[in-house]
Formats: structure tokens, C-alpha cells, sequence
């Protein structure tokens, strides 16, 4: 068996030397030998093979390919441009190649939130000061529920809301007090220290198609029938008081009417009374307060609490009107602050009242009154 073993070996050499192309120059002698080496030499296992040989890295397997169909550029979906504004961008998170990138930081840029207000409402017009000073009648026109929320303030002020008090006679003075505004109605013959206001609104009522009681009508022209406010309170419970008092409740929307009419009769003549130098300063003021939402509430109801002040008269030589108050107000801006400088102007002049008048009429037991009327102005009711 080794024999034949030995004499396929040297078949097999002599078949290669003749099929390679470089001549072979070994002897068959020698062929023999190194096949005899070959065979007592130790075959290597695997494990040794695998640690001789050296490490190549590892190929990476490739991605199963896709077959994608070509779209023509024309069939294409075409990009849009959208404005978006610069803060959609302003809190967007970074990508994370982004992330550690060092980057300047951006000044944050406050938002503009309009505060809105649900109870403002502009006036449809404003009152409007030329520069010669002469005013013009442009009071706005006021809308039946803001008449009618002023109104029932100035009733509130003057009487309380109720309806008894629509005719009443205060302690200490010496005329009766009518209506939602506590007119004044002086008995015949009295010395009419404050003007002679309720008249004038029983004229208003009858221009406006009221039908007054024959006695009303003789007393409109003559005076109050009561001489003395004793005298008022024993007949405050007769027929005739109380058809009074029904009928005065039940006109109270004309009353404010015919008050307003009466403050925007007196804007023109405000400014044209004051002394040339504190004409501007009278109408600055005027525009501030009209011009503020609320501010004709403020004018109209001090016009009805102490009058226009255009004349004389007054605590030695120093009256309490309007006019007054709007020489005594600081020079302000339309705002909330118009409304404030115009009640702390109107208390002032109060308490000037209270300083100049007689002590024996004991003015200052009406000031706590005064000073809760005066601060209604501060809050816009209409």
C-alpha cells in the first residue's frame, strides 16, 4: 500500500512540471524526499490556522436596494413659500446636530398684548376746544341707557332712590327740594340765595307735553305754598303731596334730560367767564374732563349739585360752581386721572365753602354727605 502511495506521487510531479510553464529542475530523487517530509510533518488544526492568519475587517453588508421610480422634474410637487412671523421660530427646539453648537443668545422681544376692556366705550364725540377759546355746543348725545344710568346716580345722590324724597325740605335751609335733583323751589317772596331751579324744570316738563295739576301751575308762578319746612312736613302726607311725588317718579328720565340740557347750555359760557388769564387753563381742563369716559356724569351731576358758578356771590367773594372747580383743578391729561383731579378740585372748593361761611349755619355736618357724592366721579357709571 505505501508502495503504491509512493509511485502516485511521483505520477503527480511529473504532471505538474509539464503542465507549468517555468521547467522544472528537481530530480525525481529529490521529490521523493521532500513528499516523505510532508507526510511525518504534523497537520495543523483549524483553530491554529485561524490564530496565524491575519485579521482583516469586517465588510460591512450593504443595504438591500429599492427600486425607485424617476419622477420628470414638471410632474414634481413645487415648494411653497409661507411667511411665518419671526416668533413662530423664537422658542423652536434645536436638532440635536444643532444641540452642541455654541451659539450667541437671541434678545427675546416682547410681545405686544393689547389690554383690552371690556366696559370702555368711546364717546360717539368729543368736545372739542378751539384755539380762540370759544366753545362750541357739541355735548354728545347721549344714549337713552346711559340718560337713564345717570339719572338714577343723581337720584341716588340727591334723595337716596326714594321715591318720599322726591319732595323734601332740608334741615337748616329755607326752600323745598324737588325731583331726582332736589331742584330748588323757593316760597314767594324768600331772598333766592341759590337760584330758583324747579320752575324751570316744570316749564321743561310742559314744553315736553306734561300735563301739571291746576294748584302746580298757579305755584310755578308764585312760589312754593309751603312758607316755613314745618310747614312742608305737616301737609307730606295729603293727596296733593303724594300726586306730586307719583309725578315726579314717574318723569325722572326727563328730569336728567333737562339736566343735561342745562350743563350743555353752560359749556359754552364756562371758559367766556373766567378771567382772560385762566380762560386756557378752564378750557384744558373742560376738554380733559369731557373727554374721559365717565367725565360727563361728573359734569353734568356737579352742575346739578352746586350750579355753573357764572355769577357772583358766593362766601365772601369765593362761589362753589363748576367754573370753580375747573380754575381749581391742576392741569391734567384726559384718563383716570382727570376724574380724580376733578373730585379732589371739587372738594377743595367745598371746604373753602365751609371755611367762608357762617358758623352758625354749621356748613361742615354736610361734608361727610358731600365727600361720598364728590367720590362717584372717580368710578365711570355711563
Amino acid at each position: 500500500m505505501k508502495k503504491k502511495f509512493v509511485a502516485l506521487a511521483v505520477f503527480a510531479g511529473l504532471g505538474v512540471s509539464a503542465c507549468s510553464h517555468n521547467p522544472q529542475t528537481h530530480t525525481t530523487a529529490d521529490n521523493l524526499s521532500k513528499l516523505e517530509q510532508v507526510k511525518d510533518t504534523p497537520r495543523p488544526n483549524k483553530q491554529s490556522i485561524a490564530q496565524n492568519q491575519p485579521q482583516t475587517p469586517a465588510i460591512p453588508q450593504a443595504l438591500p436596494l429599492t427600486q425607485q421610480r424617476v419622477v420628470p422634474a414638471h410632474q414634481r410637487p413645487q415648494k411653497v413659500a409661507v411667511n411665518r412671523p419671526q416668533q413662530a421660530y423664537h422658542h423652536r427646539r434645536p436638532t440635536r446636530a444643532q444641540s452642541n453648537i455654541h451659539r450667541p443668545a437671541r434678545p427675546q422681544q416682547a410681545l405686544h398684548i393689547p389690554v383690552i376692556n371690556h366696559h370702555y366705550q368711546p364717546p360717539q364725540n368729543q368736545y372739542t376746544m378751539t384755539r380762540s377759546l370759544h366753545t362750541q355746543n357739541v355735548m354728545p348725545r347721549l344714549s337713552r341707557a346711559e340718560l337713564q344710568a345717570i339719572g338714577d346716580q343723581i337720584f341716588n345722590n340727591e334723595g337716596g332712590g326714594n321715591i318720599y324724597n322726591l319732595a323734601h325740605w332740608n334741615a337748616g335751609e329755607d326752600f323745598a327740594s324737588m325731583g331726582i335733583g332736589h331742584f330748588t323751589w323757593y316760597p314767594a317772596g324768600r331772598r333766592q340765595t341759590y337760584g330758583n331751579t324747579f320752575p324751570g324744570l316744570l316749564d321743561y316738563m310742559q314744553q315736553n307735553g306734561v300735563r301739571l295739576p291746576a294748584w302746580l301751575q298757579q305755584a310755578r308762578r308764585r312760589g312754593a305754598p309751603w312758607r316755613t319746612r314745618q310747614e312742608f312736613f305737616r301737609a307730606k302726607n295729603t293727596p296733593q303731596m303724594q300726586a306730586l311725588q307719583q309725578l315726579l317718579y314717574a318723569t325722572r328720565d326727563l328730569q336728567a334730560q333737562y339736566i343735561v340740557d342745562r350743563t350743555r347750555r353752560a359749556m359754552p359760557k364756562l371758559v367766556k367767564a373766567s378771567n382772560s388769564h385762566m380762560q386756557g387753563h378752564v378750557a384744558r381742563n373742560l376738554n380733559a374732563v369731557a373727554n374721559t369716559p365717565g367725565g360727563w356724569y361728573a359734569l353734568i351731576d356737579y352742575v346739578n349739585f352746586k350750579g355753573e358758578g357764572l355769577g357772583g356771590g358766593g362766601y365772601k367773594g369765593h362761589s362753589w360752581g363748576l367754573r370753580q372747580v375747573l380754575e381749581e383743578m391742576r392741569p391734567t391729561q384726559p384718563g383716570q386721572r382727570a376724574l380724580n383731579e376733578f373730585a379732589d378740585a371739587a372738594m377743595r372748593v367745598l371746604y373753602r365753602r365751609v371755611r367762608n361761611s357762617d358758623p352758625a349755619r354749621n356748613e361742615k355736618k354736610w361734608l361727610p354727605g358731600w365727600q361720598n357724592r364728590v367720590n362717584t366721579y372717580r368710578t365711570p357709571i355711563a
